[in-house]
C-alpha cells in the first residue's frame, strides 16, 4: 500500500475491469488526481481482450497475450484493487455492495462489466450450454470440454447458437483448435460435426453483404452446416443436448455453446438505475446514468441514448478516453462534456487459421495479410496496459487537493489518535464478536478491558503489528487477524480476546470511518470464527495504514506445545505454500501476475485454527507459525530448542505459484538478507543452493503456514486430514534426526 501524501477527501469507484476501464486506469496513473482515491473493484483479476479471445482459443495465443492484468495495472494507476464480485448499488447511501464483504463508499462510480449471452429467457438453457460469457465462466468449461471431446472416436456434433461475428469467429477458432489437436496426435477430425444455428435470415446480419458472401463461403468450406431463422425456443438435457426451435424444428447436439444476443446483468436495473428494454444502463452523451449523475456506465453495459450501436469492444475502448475526461470533471465538480459514438468503424473478424476479414462500411478485404494487420493492431493495444510508462507526477491543470481537516499538519503523540466519533460509528456498523468471559469490553467501554481467564489455564499473550501489504482493507484485515492468531494456534491455546492496534492514513473523518470498517470487518469475520472477542485497541492516524492485534489466549499447561518438542523420528509438517515475501516483493516491482498475488492472497486469508486441531489429534509434539524468519529461520529455532537436527527435502516443501519464478529473476523481501543469517548452519546437497525453491527457504512469509512434529507412523494421515480440511498442499516436507546441529537441505 502506498503512502499517502495528500489526504483522501474524494472516492472514484470503478466497478468492473471492462476495455474503458483500463484506459481510465492507464490514464490516472500517468496523471493522478491528488486526494482523489482511485478503487478497482473486478471478480476477475485478469481482464480479457475481446477482440485475441478467439485467436487464444485456436491456439495462436498464450492466456497473458490476451488478458490484461489487472493487479499491476490498478497499483501504475495508484488504485486500491480489490478482487471481489459486485452484486449492487445502493444509490442513497453511495454504497458499491458486494457479495460476502462489506459495502464500498463512492463519491463517484463508473460501470464497465460488459454483457452476457442473453439465454436467461429460453427454458432449460442455463446449465445445459456453454455460455461464451462471461468469458472466465468459458474458459473453465472449454477446458474441460476440449479434453472429453478429443477423448472421443465417436461421432460428436457440436453446435452453435449465434449467428453473429462473436459466434461465427468463435466457432471457427473451436474447430481449429480441435483439429489441430487431433492432427498432432495422428488423428481425422471426421468424427466431428458442426452445426451453426442463428435466429436471423442470414449470419453477420449487422455486417455488409460482401462480409456475409465471404463468411458464407468460409463456414461451407469448412464443413460447417448453417441454420438460418432458427430461434431457440427451449433446452432438453440428457446424453444429448436437444435443441427445440419456435420454426417447429429440433436438433440434438453433444455440445453446445452460447453466443447470442448480449444481454445486461440484472443488477443494476434492482438498484434503482434507468435501463433499455434488455436491462443496459441509459447513459447520456457524457457517459452519465440517466437515474444519478455521479453514476457513470460505459462499454456493453451502457446503453448510449440517441445512439444505439451493436455490443462490439470497439465501442468500449472509444469511450475510454471521454469516459476519463468526464470522470475527471465531475470530481472536480465541473459538467461533464457530450461525445458522440462514431457510426462506422473497422472491422476484423479472423477465421481461425490466421486469416481475417476486415470491413468498413460496405467495403471488405480478406487474407492472411488481414490476420497479420490484426494481430498488429492487437498486440499495440495490449501493449498500452503492460508496457507501463514510469510518469507519476501530477498534472499541472490539477488542483492541489485541500486537506479535509484544514491543515496540512498533523499532530503526533495522543494527537495523533483518530476521533471519537468515528470509532463509534465504525464500531456501531460492525457485528463485533463476544465472548462470556469478557467482564469489560467494547459493549461498556472503559479504560481497559476486563477478561476472565478459565479456572485452571494460563493466560497465553501475543502481539503483531505490520503495515499493510495490499490495498483491499477488508482482505487485509483478514490477514493481519489471521497472522495474529498463528502464534497462538502454534501452541496449542484456545484464542480469547483480540485488542486491535490500528493506523489509519491520513483523510476525512468519513473516509477513514470507511477505511477502519473495512478493516475490522475482515478481522472480525476471522475472530468470530475462532471464538475471539474484540475487546477494545489503540487508533491512530498517519502516513500509511498499519494494523496488528494483541491477543490472549488460554490453555491447561499440560496441553501447550513448545519448540522445544520435536523428537527424533518425527515428520516435519508444513501446511501452507511458501513464497508470500518475494511475491509482493516483486507485486510492489510491477513483475507479479495478478493470478500469482490473488492465490497468495487467498491462501494468507486461510484460517489456520483447523489446521492447528487436525495436527494435535494427530499427535503434534512441537509447533510454530512460519511467519517473519522465513522456513529456515522457524524450523533452526525449533531445533535449537528441541537439541536435535532435521533433514528437509527442497523437492516437498510446497511453493505458491510464481513464486519460484520472480526467486529466479532475483527479486527478494527486503527482510530475505537477515533471514540468511541461519545459512552458515545449513548442509545442502550438490546443486541444491542453485535452485529457486532454496532462496524461498528464508523467505518471510505473512500469515504463513505452520510448521509441526508429527510421529512418523501417523504424518501420512495428517497430511491427509489436512487436505480434507481445505490445506490442499500440506506436505510432509522433512523428518528429525538425534544428531544435533545437523540442518540439512537435500
Amino acid at each position: 500500500m502506498e503512502t499517502l501524501q495528500t489526504p483522501i477527501h474524494t472516492d472514484l469507484v470503478l466497478i468492473g475491469g471492462g476495455h474503458s476501464h483500463v484506459f481510465v486506469l492507464r490514464r490516472f496513473g500517468m496523471d493522478p488526481m491528488p486526494g482523489v482515491r482511485l478503487t478497482v473493484i473486478s471478480r476477475d483479476v485478469h481482464a480479457p481482450y475481446s477482440g485475441m479471445l478467439p485467436g487464444l482459443i485456436a491456439g495462436h495465443y498464450e492466456f497473458d497475450e490476451t488478458h490484461i492484468d489487472l493487479a499491476p495495472l490498478a497499483r501504475f494507476a495508484g488504485a486500491r484493487f480489490l478482487h471481489a464480485e459486485v452484486t449492487g448499488l445502493n444509490l442513497a447511501a453511495r454504497q458499491v455492495m458486494c457479495r460476502d464483504r462489506p459495502p464500498i463508499r463512492f463519491d463517484v462510480a463508473s460501470i464497465n462489466i460488459g454483457s452476457q449471452p442473453g439465454m436467461a429467457h429460453v427454458p432449460g438453457a442455463d446449465g445445459a450450454v456453454v455460455a461464451v460469457k462471461p468469458i472466465d465462466g468459458f474458459a473453465r468449461r472449454w477446458a474441460a470440454l476440449r479434453v472429453s471431446v478429443l477423448a472421443r472416436h465417436e461421432e460428436t456434433t457440436i453446435a452453435f447458437v449465434g449467428g453473429g461475428a462473436g459466434g461465427v469467429e468463435m466457432l471457427l477458432a473451436i474447430q481449429r483448435n480441435l483439429s489441430d489437436a487431433l492432427a498432432a496426435d495422428g488423428r481425422s477430425d471426421d468424427h466431428l460435426h458442426y452445426r451453426l444455428f442463428t435466429a436471423s435470415a442470414e449470419v453477420l446480419h449487422t455486417h455488409s453483404a460482401s462480409v456475409r458472401r465471404r463468411f458464407e463461403r468460409v463456414l461451407a468450406e469448412r464443413g460447417i452446416g448453417v441454420e438460418t431463422d432458427h430461434r431457440v425456443a427451449s433446452v432438453s438435457h440428457g446424453e444429448e443436448v436437444e435443441l427445440s426451435f419456435t420454426n417447429g424444428a429440433t436438433a440434438r447436439a453433444d455440445e453446445v455453446f452460447w453466443v447470442t444476443t448480449a444481454a445486461a446483468q440484472s443488477w443494476p436495473a434492482e438498484a434503482g438505475l434507468a435501463v433499455d428494454e434488455r436491462g443496459f444502463i441509459k447513459v447520456g452523451e457524457t457517459l452519465q446514468t440517466l437515474s444519478d449523475p455521479r453514476v457513470f456506465a460505459a462499454g456493453d453495459i451502457a446503453a448510449v441514448q440517441g445512439h444505439e450501436r451493436p455490443k462490439a469492444g470497439v465501442f468500449a475502448v472509444r469511450q475510454g478516453p471521454p469516459l476519463t475526461r468526464n470522470l475527471r470533471r465531475a470530481l472536480r465538480g465541473e459538467v461533464p462534456l457530450a461525445f458522440r459514438p462514431q457510426r462506422e468503424f473497422l472491422s476484423l473478424v479472423s477465421t481461425g487459421d490466421r486469416y481475417a476479414v476486415a470491413s468498413r462500411s460496405r467495403w471488405s478485404v480478406e487474407g492472411r495479410w488481414v490476420w497479420r494487420w490484426k494481430d498488429r493492431i492487437d498486440r499495440a493495444f495490449m501493449r498500452k496496459f503492460s508496457d507501463l510508462p514510469a510518469m507519476e507526477n501530477a498534472s499541472p491543470e490539477e488542483p492541489e487537493a485541500t486537506p479535509p481537516h484544514g491543515s496540512s499538519m498533523h499532530c503526533a503523540g495522543c494527537g495523533s489518535k483518530v476521533g471519537g466519533r468515528v470509532l463509534r460509528r465504525a464500531l456501531a456498523r460492525l457485528e463485533v464478536p463476544q465472548s462470556a468471559d469478557v467482564l469489560v469490553g467494547l459493549q461498556a467501554p472503559d479504560d481497559a478491558a476486563v477478561v476472565r481467564v478459565p479456572e485452571g489455564r494460563v493466560a497465553v499473550h501475543t502481539v503483531d503489528h505490520f503495515r499493510a501489504l495490499l490495498d483491499d482493507p477488508f482482505m487485509f484485515g483478514r490477514i493481519a487477524a489471521v497472522h495474529a492468531l498463528g502464534d497462538l494456534w502454534a501452541m496449542g491455546a484456545t484464542p480469547q480476546s483480540a485488542m486491535a492496534i490500528v493506523t489509519l492514513a491520513y483523510a476525512s473523518e468519513a473516509k477513514m470511518e470507511e477505511d477502519l470498517v473495512q478493516l475490522l470487518a475482515g478481522a472480525c469475520e476471522v475472530f468470530a470464527e475462532a471464538g475471539t472477542a474484540l475487546v477494545g485497541g489503540h487508533t491512530s492516524e498517519g502516513p500509511e495504514t498499519a494494523l496488528g492485534f494483541a491477543l490472549t489466549g488460554h490453555a491447561a499447561t499440560g496441553d501447550l506445545l513448545r519448540k522445544s518438542g520435536l523428537k527424533a523420528g518425527d515428520a516435519l509438517i508444513l501446511t501452507k505454500p511458501l513464497g508470500t515475501g518475494v511475491l509482493f516483493a516483486a507485486d510492489m516491482r510491477g513483475q507479479a501476475k495478478g493470478r500469482w498475488v490473488a492465490a497468495a492472497v487467498r491462501t494468507m486469508a486461510q484460517s489456520s485454527g483447523r489446521a492447528a486441531a487436525v495436527l494435535r489429534e494427530h499427535g503434534a509434539t512441537a509447533m510454530t507459525d512460519v511467519t517473519g524468519f522465513g522456513l529456515a529461520g522457524h524450523l533452526d529455532e525449533m531445533l535449537t530448542a528441541s537439541v536435535c537436527g532435521a533433514r528437509v527435502s527442497l523437492a516437498d516443501v510446497p511453493l505458491l505459484v510464481g513464486a519460484a519464478e520472480v526467486a529466479g529473476e532475483g527479486i527478494a523481501s527486503s527482510l530475505q538478507p537477515q533471514n540468511r543469517h541461519v545459512e552458515p548452519s545449513l548442509t545442502t546437497s550438490a546443486g541444491v543452493t542453485s535452485r529457486p525453491a532454496y532462496e524461498l527457504l528464508f523467505d518471510p512469509q505473512t500469515a504463513g503456514g505452520l510448521l509441526a512434529g508429527v510421529p512418523a507412523e501417523r504424518a501420512a494421515e495428517a497430511v491427509a486430514a489436512l487436505q480434507q480440511a481445505g490445506y490442499a498442499t500440506a506436505s510432509v516436507i522433512g523428518d528429525v534426526h538425534d544428531t544435533e546441529g545437523l540442518f540439512e537441505i537435500i
